[in-house]
């Protein structure tokens, strides 16, 4: 019996890539219900043909984070809230960035007060390496939410709510991935853009990403900001892989041509998991780190019964860069060649 039996779940902007795998896993655990909460009626109807088996454990609400009125009423009765709304396009909260402050940040901070008035045991956001050090709208705006998690649980005097964020890299496949991208322009047009060659991101498959959320959200006291240990990919190996790959079999193998078209507003070559000060205060076990609350309650590290601690001083490895096989690899598992 897991922490989600018989539990009622509501998942913030639950129909995107990553909320459509969160319910599909949390429904294996036998929850009372799962409520789906996004702004696309259309993406709702996809979500709800795909799980028909499962239709009386799920509902699906029309809504905005925006709207807090409209938070609150779903929160109602809610056990564990996983916030995943946000815009999250670089360049569209570069031209757009209060729409981007209104979503990522007051968008959280409404979650937050939906979730102290409704009594909700916990809360997870998920976060992202653009909010280290930030250089664009998006990371900003990420970062700013993930303090107002932190300060939530400090702030909430006598509430039951416990808050703690999850950071991730790019998810493979995931709406906006580069990979659906290149794929089209692969088979399409016989060339690939790409902003440029040196250009490194961690990456994960959605199979992780959903591990980390699921185990997080389990070990979490509240205020911690959980960090999967991520590979690097090379932008470069990953559009070699997808072109051999994909012209196997067609007329035009080897004729693909790649254009380089320079960064975006906003863009790095390379992102970072942690700050350097997060890097002198931070707990690892073999799958992850965990930053430790900045405000109020200190957390022994021992209290992570789960976790197999391998040092109090991070043996900090950014550098493990995924090889053009294992790469090949994961794009096959997750089907997205």
């Amino acid at each position: 019996m897991g922490i989600y039996t018989d539990k009622k779940i509501l998942i913030v902007g639950g129909t995107g890539t990553i909320g459509y795998h969160l319910t599909k896993r949390l429904l294996q655990e036998n929850p009372k219900v799962i409520r789906i909460f996004s702004r696309d009626e259309y993406k709702q109807y996809e979500m709800g043909l795909a799980f028909q088996e499962d239709a009386n454990k799920l509902r699906f609400l029309i809504g905005d984070v925006r709207d807090q009125q409209r938070l609150a009423r779903a929160m109602e009765d809610i056990d564990y809230v996983f916030h995943l709304a946000a815009m999250k396009h670089v360049p569209f909260c570069e031209y757009n960035p209060f729409e981007a402050v209104q979503t990522n940040v007051i968008g959280t901070q409404n979650v937050i007060q939906s979730a102290i008035q409704a009594g909700v045991e916990k809360v997870l956001f998920t976060s992202t390496d653009k909010a280290v050090s930030p250089s664009n709208t998006y990371g900003a705006t990420k970062l700013t939410a993930e303090r107002l998690i932190s300060a939530a649980g400090y702030q909430k005097g006598s509430k039951v709510t416990s808050f703690a964020s999850v950071r991730f890299g790019n998810v493979m496949g995931s709406r906006g991935s580069v990979i659906p991208l290149f794929k089209k322009q692969i088979l399409e047009q016989q060339k690939v853009t790409i902003t440029d060659l040196r250009m490194t991101r961690y990456m994960m498959t959605p199979q992780q990403a959903i591990s980390l959320l699921m185990e997080a959200n389990g070990m979490s006291y509240g205020g911690e900001v959980f960090v999967l240990k991520m590979p690097i990919v090379r932008l470069a190996d990953l559009t070699e892989v997808m072109i051999e790959q994909l012209t196997k079999e067609t007329p035009y193998h080897g004729d693909v041509r790649i254009e380089e078209i320079g960064l975006r507003p906003g863009e790095k070559l390379e992102e970072e998991l942690m700050t350097v000060d997060e890097q002198h205060n931070v707990l690892e076990t073999d799958l992850m780190y965990i930053i430790p609350p900045i405000y109020g309650q200190q957390i022994d590290k021992n209290s992570y019964s789960s976790g197999n601690w391998l040092s109090d001083k991070m043996k900090y490895s950014s550098n493990e860069i995924i090889g053009k096989e294992k790469l090949l690899d994961w794009l096959m598992y997750e089907n997205l060649l």
